[in-house]
């Protein structure tokens, strides 16, 4: 298996330290890795516009400008998938951490025990949503991760299907022709949508919301439907 990992700490000393550790740890493991380090969290950002393929970020909190929790935040804004283990040398975050879903915290100065650990936890929790979706867009061959989408929309003899850290991707097929090739996390809403209620923030009679801001309308009657799917997914 291949992981794309992120190393943002304003240290110099403390990259080049952890990123031994982890290639020893990949090393280990029989994973490839690729390593991307960056100074600050603006950094991070920059390149995080252009390229969301990253896995795992190992990201220290206290850091000139921009501090590591206030980039957790914006990140968590898009991707609730990638694997975010926050490196600090104090214990005063753990509850933003919650907030941002953090994996771990692990307490400079950085042992190689520890971050092996962390780092198989991380790699169990991706292992989960390894299955993807593959399409033939007009760009060409797109393979998005069950555990990315939100959700797909059916337009006419059109299907838009809306990812996390993604594209929309619009494909020339029918909706129900995705049935079979989702898993049970994903349920079709109505003649429009199939969601994955995994992603769900609230449902109402009416509406269903996801954590990006995103409100699709509930067909009268699915309101007890999807309640027992959400039930037996759990």
């Amino acid at each position: 298996m291949s992981y794309h990992i992120a190393l943002c700490d304003d240290s110099a000393k403390d990259r080049q330290n952890i990123a031994a550790l982890v290639k020893a740890w990949a090393d280990s493991s029989g994973y490839s890795v690729v390593t991307e380090e960056f100074p600050s969290a603006e950094a991070f950002l920059f390149c995080y516009a252009q390229d969301k393929a990253f896995d795992i970020l190992l990201l220290d909190i206290e850091m000139g400008g921009m501090d590591g929790v206030t980039l957790a935040k914006q990140i968590r804004q898009e991707d609730r998938n990638m694997q975010i283990v926050f490196i600090t040398g104090y214990g005063d975050y753990i509850a933003e951490g919650y907030e941002v879903a953090a994996l771990h915290y692990l307490m400079k100065p950085v042992h190689e025990d520890k971050l092996e650990q962390v780092m198989n936890r991380a790699v169990e929790c991706l292992h989960r949503e390894e299955r993807t979706l593959t399409l033939k867009t007009a760009e060409g061959i797109v393979r998005l991760p069950f555990g990315r989408i939100l959700y797909l929309e059916a337009a006419r003899n059109y299907v838009a299907v809306h990812a996390e850290g993604f594209d929309d991707c619009v494909v020339r097929r029918k909706l129900g022709e995705f049935e079979d090739e989702l898993d049970n996390r994903f349920f079709r809403v109505g003649r429009s949508y199939i969601v994955n209620l995994s992603k769900l923030y609230r449902i109402t009679r009416t509406e269903l919301k996801f954590p990006d801001g995103t409100v699709l309308p509930l067909p009268r009657g699915a309101y007890d439907t999807l309640n027992r799917a959400i039930i037996e997914h759990l």
